[in-house]
């Protein structure tokens, strides 16, 4: 029988009460905003802490740049702007200002993915993991519900470092119970079963668990995995659990490429542990136009498509 979960807020929802209720204790917890503060839920925090705010505009890589100045004094700065345009347009600034110079920014990137829908191409961040990968000294965080989200928050408030935390727009349902099993930088367990290994990151958990359960009650035995944390990477649960399994199956809103499906593969192939891999991704190729639940039809991020790709690596 199917697990029915909880329903949550929308991640960036809960992200803005989690910040509100921390910056009244806290004089020190600043926002930095390219003009987002509607899209990025933060407008009661504005109108509550106004002397804890910085708007730039539309200027994001200005905002990366300032967000550093205030880190290096001391504050801790989150940098509230759609993912798109913070992981390319401010791509030097992240690099350089943040990562390199190892400045404690959280840089909060909105409705990434493909939240924005039929905006296209334009505002879609199917690359940003990609890109960031190779910047190195930056965290990467993927939250895929509410308690993963304040995790990630209070991870950084209580551990100030370059963050890149990304979020979408969907009302997630919540995976846990309580906040106290998640751990920043670990992989969090939701199944285990020895037939075949799940790993999914941020939205695309939901249709992993619900592909879950649908393969359990055919028979497969699953383990699923939320790996909410890309850097730093727990290597050591992903192989244990692969070296129990038959087969892999990684999901992830982002690019075939160079997101979570390539650095579970990277693991497996450097450490010569060979399971048949699927990665469950957008392809390398100008997608379709539509909302977020049209692109994950269309290109199986889906419970169906999801479903079809393990038992055809089953077979």
């Amino acid at each position: 029988m199917n697990h029915i979960l909880e329903n949550g807020l929308p991640n960036l929802d809960h992200m803005a009460s989690v910040l509100t209720q921390r910056a009244a204790d806290d004089p020190d917890l600043l926002i930095v905003t390219s003009d987002s503060r509607g899209s990025g839920r933060v407008t009661g925090f504005c109108q509550k802490f106004p002397r804890q705010v910085v708007e730039i505009g539309i200027a994001e890589q200005n905002s990366v740049s300032i967000s550093a100045g205030l880190a290096s004094c001391g504050k801790k700065v989150f940098t509230i702007s759609p993912g798109s345009f913070l992981s390319s347009r401010a791509f030097e600034q992240v690099k350089n200002d943040v990562a390199y110079s190892q400045n404690p920014v959280a840089l909060i990137a909105i409705s990434s993915g493909v939240s924005y829908g039929g905006l296209g191409a334009t505002h879609h961040s199917v690359h940003d993991i990609a890109a960031l990968m190779a910047v190195p000294d930056l965290d990467l965080i993927i939250p895929a519900d509410n308690f993963e989200t304040a995790a990630a928050l209070d991870s950084y408030l209580e551990n100030p470092r370059p963050v890149y935390i990304r979020f979408g727009k969907k009302a997630m349902p919540l995976f846990y119970t309580d906040h106290a099993k998640i751990e920043i930088g670990k992989a969090s367990v939701l199944k285990q079963g020895n037939d075949l290994l799940i790993i999914a990151t941020g939205e695309g958990l939901l249709p992993a668990y619900e592909a879950a359960e649908e393969l359990e009650n055919s028979g497969i035995r699953c383990s699923l995995v939320s790996l909410h944390t890309l850097r730093p990477f727990d290597k050591e649960t992903i192989l244990t659990l692969a070296a129990q399994s038959k087969a892999v199956v990684t999901v992830e809103e982002h690019s075939v490429n160079g997101g979570l499906g390539s650095l579970v593969a990277g693991l497996l192939m450097q450490q010569r542990l060979f399971r048949p891999l699927k990665i469950v991704a957008f392809p390398n190729e100008e997608l379709v136009t539509g909302t977020q639940q049209d692109l994950f039809e269309h290109y199986g991020i889906s419970k169906s498509g999801i479903f079809q790709a393990a038992n055809a690596l089953l077979r």
